[in-house]
């Protein structure tokens, strides 16, 4: 017994003593290549920790100094789902409406700021493995938004390639910073290839694109930032592409992608995707043979924490080599390195990132800009816009009026403020105009809350009210600081604000207990809202939960109740930084009278109308089953018919009417844009989004927006949301009329294009330069989206209509003009050749177009376009 113990001591002290040394190691050592350390970092792994470094949850190794890191983190539009408070820019499908690369390197910048900064921080508090605290980011989402009902294409940036490629370029190269050796933070192209919904089968979705459709639509963005931008990772898809799933497909992981464009970075599978293999697709029999077809096809990271661990089996019973884990482990740590993870600060100019970056005024300013330039203007009948100031009153009114979640969008962070419309609108005014708000309707009904006073039902051990304990920590943990009765829970704490007892409002948690004692047989609806997570308990049991992500707004829970009975009503609450609410009430469902409200609001000297949709109807397959919704989903892309109804009754009162219409997605609104004078796109605007709106409103910034995506007039103009062939789908092949094209959008001055230059022909393999000048002819400064589209003329028939080439945004003040520059690549005068997928340069007549919008379109516009035959040799 002496000997083993003795041996067990000895082991003990040998692997104390080498966790000790492991700064001597080579992989330590900064003076080495990142290629010598790398190596030298994976051949020192024990196979059980090779395995576990191929989760996005890794696990620590102290032996050798290796932290624990979570690789899953999102920086869609500012840094999301962190604990700390961040800047919020517009949503993806916004920032596309300003077609401005320059703006969105700026904003992929400043975010990859404020996650070094929020990094740092965690390595201060050792709270590195935690999700959504790293620096390697899943974005950007470079799908094609191929059809308006696609629940994540908000997350996109629109239908076209180019100017997907042209933006996710800029994105990566901000994000990723210039410095030669380290990145500031490391994108992520998703989701690889051919994804874009619907949602609830995603999971067990197989697309067969044809070739051409696959080269000339689904793929150049990819590549523009796999071989142009050197994105440092690339995650595949859930679905399967011609019956083979993506993540282990050998045409797009092999062939393409490690073979034809010579990725070198790292690949993740979207979260628990590798699980569809066995369970949805059934391609392959167990979690084991998923796995190892995984790795070999280049995905180094599993989202997920199960099917990868079953590759210590694979090569213990000689289904894999464990050398072909190298080859993925080499590659997940040359991104840590290349972060900075493994060298001291002092080397790394991006680890010496303080806190104060997060949400400076400089990012909140771009934040304000970014939302200022994503607003477009549809429709402006009779100069309706810009309204004035010195109007006496305003009605403002709709279910995106006041609606914090809409200017969010999904995958976001949370700012210290957000500024609704109404919010806005009242700032801009301020006490000279009186501004009246009305919810009126909801997104598709028209019955609303209607709250009642029932105080007198609280009591608790014989005192009215309720018990309210209070917390030091987010957890409910431990004895509360204090504990006492308060009559109602209705709470808004501002940042610093203390609750009581020297308990700030600030990474606290409450409990509120209390008897409801029913005054009627029949139902009893509570309402809850707050910030950040609660939960519902009746009668101890759970019967709300927004703990994790509260992100719906308001939620509620109609209880069946007895006279005289009483029922036991906990909320748990929790917030972390800046400011608190939390909310608990109860109500009737009530139906608006249309006609009431209009003869209400009628003395009004405008109305605004805010509706459209919201994410908390569209987005990553949601819990959500609405009149046109479904999963996430639309299942039609008219306006719900409610506000349709609301507006109508509205239009009877004679008064100037704005609608402004948030969304994340093309919204058919035939009666609307036929019967209101004018009508504003807002998008999900962001944490600045009221501002910006009220900014276009009043005539303090001039809307210069420009559609990322097609608004058809109605579903009938849709294909089959399931049918990935591109005929009939986008502006590059739809031949109907569309009710607002891509690339329209007005302003409040107008703009003169002429002068076309360029060759009159050029050979094979060269590139044309184009000029244009461009004039303000209006009476205020603006800015104009200059839009370049090329149509081969003697094309075949799967060939565009036009396709979008080159853009830039500029500014003219009033009267002046510019010249403005263009290239055409030879590679951008290039066909896909429909049975190769290569490009080709085919001999004939292309024409040339360069103006506000699209050649050819019958819409009212505040610019004109001109056009140029060239002939290719």
């Amino acid at each position: 017994m002496i000997k083993p113990l003795f041996t067990c001591i000895a082991t003990f002290v040998c692997m104390a003593a080498a966790a000790q040394d492991y700064k001597s190691l080579p992989m330590w050592n900064p003076a080495l290549s990142f290629e010598q350390r790398v190596n030298d970092v994976v051949s020192r792994l024990t196979l059980e920790e090779k395995v576990a470094q191929m989760l996005n949850a890794a696990p620590a190794v102290p032996r050798l100094g290796i932290p624990a890191y979570d690789w899953w983190n999102e920086v869609l539009h500012g840094v999301a789902r962190t604990p700390f408070r961040t800047t919020v820019f517009p949503q993806a499908i916004a920032m596309a409406a300003t077609w401005d690369t320059n703006s969105l390197h700026r904003m992929a910048d400043y975010s990859a700021l404020e996650g070094r900064a929020i990094y740092n921080k965690a390595i201060e508090l050792g709270r590195t493995k935690e999700r959504y605290l790293g620096l390697t980011y899943w974005t950007p989402n470079i799908n094609i938004f191929r059809d308006p009902r696609w629940g994540r294409g908000q997350e996109t940036y629109g239908e076209d390639p180019f100017l997907t490629a042209m933006l996710g370029r800029a994105f990566v190269r901000g994000l990723q910073g210039e410095d030669p050796k380290y990145l500031k933070a490391a994108a992520c192209a998703k989701h690889f290839a051919v994804h874009s919904g619907p949602e609830p089968s995603r999971h067990s979705d197989n697309f067969n694109p044809t070739t051409y459709d696959l080269w000339n639509t689904y793929l150049p963005a990819f590549k523009e930032l796999i071989v142009k931008a050197n994105v440092a990772g690339v995650m595949c898809a859930y679905n399967a592409v011609n019956t083979q799933p993506c993540c282990a497909n050998d045409f797009l992981m092999n062939d393409l992608l490690r073979n034809k464009w010579k990725f070198n970075g790292y690949v993740t599978s979207d979260c628990w995707a590798i699980d569809d293999f066995f369970k949805y697709h059934k391609t392959h029999p167990t979690a084991t043979a998923a796995a190892v077809d995984a790795v070999l096809h280049g995905t180094d990271l599993e989202c997920g924490q199960t099917v990868y661990k079953t590759l210590l089996d694979a090569v213990n019973n000689g289904l894999m080599k464990e050398s072909q884990l190298d080859i993925s482990l080499k590659r997940l740590f040359m991104i840590r390195f290349r972060l900075g993870m493994f060298d001291p600060v002092e080397m790394v100019k991006y680890a010496q990132t303080a806190s104060s970056v997060l949400e400076s005024d400089a990012h909140k300013a771009h934040a304000l800009k970014m939302a200022q330039q994503s607003m477009v203007l549809l429709k402006n009948d009779q100069s309706t816009l810009p309204l004035s100031k010195k109007l006496k009153k305003i009605v403002v009114l709709g279910p995106n009026a006041h609606n914090p979640i809409a200017v969010l969008g999904n995958y976001n962070g949370i700012p210290s403020r957000i500024v609704t419309l109404l919010d806005g609108i009242k700032e801009k005014l301020g006490s000279n105009v009186k501004v009246v708000y009305e919810k009126a309707i909801n997104f598709t009904n028209d019955t609303l809350l209607n709250y009642t006073d029932v105080t007198a039902q609280y009591s608790w051990n014989g005192s009215k009210g309720f018990k309210a304990e209070y917390f030091d920590n987010r957890e409910l943990q431990g004895e509360p600081v204090f504990t006492k009765t308060e009559t109602s829970i209705n709470h808004n704490w501002q940042r610093g604000d203390l609750i009581g007892n020297n308990l700030g409002a600030s990474n606290f948690s409450a409990r509120y207990s209390t008897h409801f004692k029913a005054a009627h047989t029949g139902s009893t609806l509570f309402e809850v809202e707050a910030n950040d997570g609660y939960r519902l308990l009746v009668n101890d049991k759970e019967v709300l939960n927004a703990w994790q992500r509260n992100r719906w707004g308001a939620k509620t829970y109609e209880l069946p109740t007895i006279k005289d009975r009483a029922y036991k009503i906990v909320l748990e609450y929790w917030q972390g930084d800046d400011d608190a609410n939390v909310a608990l009430r109860t109500g009737n469902y009530e139906r608006t009278n249309f006609a009431a409200l209009a003869a209400k609001i009628s003395d009004a000297d405008a109305i605004i109308f805010a509706g459209g949709i919201s994410p908390q109807l569209e987005g990553e397959e949601m819990p959500v089953n609405a009149p046109g919704f479904n999963g996430g989903d639309r299942t039609s892309i008219m306006l719900p018919a409610v506000q349709t109804n609301l507006l109508k009754a509205l239009k009877q009162t004679g008064k100037p009417i704005v609608f402004v219409m948030m969304t994340g997605s093309a919204i058919a609104t035939p009666w609307e844009s036929e019967n209101i004078p004018a009508i504003i796109n807002a998008w999900y605007g962001g944490q600045s989004a009221g501002t910006a709106i009220a900014d276009v409103l009043f005539g303090d910034y001039n809307p210069a927006g420009r559609l990322p995506v097609t608004f058809y007039k109605s579903d009938k103009d849709l294909p089959g949301f399931s049918d990935y062939a591109m005929k009939g789908r986008t502006y590059r092949y739809f031949k109907g009329e569309a009710l607002y094209p891509f690339g329209h959008g007005l302003s409040y001055t107008s703009f003169q294009y002429s002068g076309l230059k360029m060759a009159n022909n050029t050979a094979k393999g060269r590139a044309v330069n184009v000029s244009v000048l461009v004039k303000n002819t209006g009476r205020r400064d603006g800015e104009e989206v200059l839009q370049l589209y090329v149509a081969h003329q003697q094309s075949k028939n799967d060939a565009a209509l036009r396709s979008l080439k080159g853009f830039k945004r500029i500014s003219l003040k009033a009267g002046e003009s510019k010249t403005i520059h263009f290239k055409l690549t030879a590679e951008e005068l290039s066909l896909v050749n429909a049975a190769t997928g290569e490009m080709y340069q085919p001999k004939g007549k292309v024409l040339v177009s360069v103006g506000g919008g699209q050649p050819g379109i019958k819409i009212q516009r505040t610019s004109n376009v001109v056009s140029r035959e060239l002939t290719l040799l």
